[in-house]
């Protein structure tokens, strides 16, 4: 069994959150619901990452750079 595209992305997506959050990754991983497809496994609920919150990261790293 091997990984689909789509559960990469997934892991990355969990990466990517746990260092804008500064969380630990296992417990995202951990809930995971997985489903083997022809193509690999699946995760049936991947983490999302809100738009508004790398929005006010963005503007604070702006605003910290400008002073």
């Amino acid at each position: 069994m091997k990984l689909s595209n789509q559960a990469i992305g997934a892991i990355m997506m969990s990466l990517q959150k746990g260092i804008m959050e500064q969380l630990d990754i296992t417990s995202i991983l951990q809930e995971f619901e997985m489903t083997a497809t022809s193509e690999g496994l699946i995760v049936e609920n991947p983490p999302i990452i809100e738009p508004q919150k790398l929005e006010q990261e963005t503007e604070t790293e702006e605003t910290q750079t400008e002073a």
